[in-house]
């Protein structure tokens, strides 16, 4: 059961950390939407309070500590403790190896891997006060496959898939749970802030090319995030990453 649990998304402003923290809550949870775009976080904020559910924005940035032990404070104090942490913001950088500044290197790093560390770090200390909790980490099939350019944000996510299984084993004994999982194409556009919202543009081929039969939605995600959240229905899962992107990783193509 989730109802009265309470869980902070980080990133759940706009796009998949929206449609988790939406499920969440309209799951019974307790949600703090630690995010960094302040314009994302009060709309999303404002959105799922008038659907009647209980919901907080607080501004983090993952990437800095002092941030990440500000936002675990004001949910303690709102709710009274942490039972779930999904680390789900990320940035990314396409750029030439040859043109990309070590900065900009570094910053992806910073939130897409450091982030999750250090928000694990501090939301744990909470969960082991209730006596456990569980962590997802969302990484991408990106850190499996590459297209050209995204050298940081593969990295990243490669490095939270190894982050998931260390952590699962350092924090077993705590009955805390870590889990991962790595989507696929997600199509954001209608679950982006309202300045940024439309109308997605996808092709037949980009349905076609899924052995699902089509392009993922953040609810594919989220619904995962409402099982794998629940320790009734996935307590005996720990340390593994779900791969959900309608078949592609498994599929061969050659160009012919």
């Amino acid at each position: 059961m989730l109802s009265g649990k309470v869980a902070v998304v980080t990133g759940g402003g706009q796009g998949i950390g929206a449609a988790i923290a939406q499920l969440f809550a309209e799951n019974g949870m307790k949600v703090v939407i630690a995010e960094i775009d302040e314009e994302a976080g009060f709309e999303r904020e404002e959105i799922l309070r008038s659907k009647g559910l209980d919901v907080t924005f607080v501004k983090t940035d993952v990437s800095d500590e002092e941030s990440v032990k500000n936002m675990v404070k004001k949910t303690v104090e709102l709710y009274g403790g942490i039972d779930v942490l999904v680390n789900n913001a990320a940035i990314t950088s396409v750029k030439s190896i040859f043109e990309r500044s070590l900065e900009e290197w570094e910053r992806v790093i910073r939130v897409n891997l450091t982030g999750p560390y250090i928000c694990s770090r501090y939301c744990a200390e909470e969960m082991i006060k209730r006596g456990g909790g569980v962590i997802i980490n969302i990484a991408s099939t990106r850190a499996f496959q590459s297209e050209p350019d995204t050298e940081p944000y593969s990295a990243s996510k490669g490095g939270l898939v190894a982050l998931t299984h260390s952590l699962a084993v350092s924090l077993s004994k705590y009955r805390i749970r870590v889990v991962c999982i790595s989507p696929g194409w997600i199509e954001t556009s209608e679950w982006k802030k309202k300045s940024l919202r439309k109308k997605p543009d996808l092709r037949p081929i980009d349905h076609e090319q899924h052995p699902a039969g089509r392009v993922g939605n953040p609810l594919d995600i989220a619904h995962l995030c409402v099982f794998l959240a629940d320790d009734e229905k996935a307590g005996f899962i720990t340390g593994v990453n779900f791969t959900v992107d309608g078949g592609m990783t498994i599929k061969m193509i050659y160009e012919e």
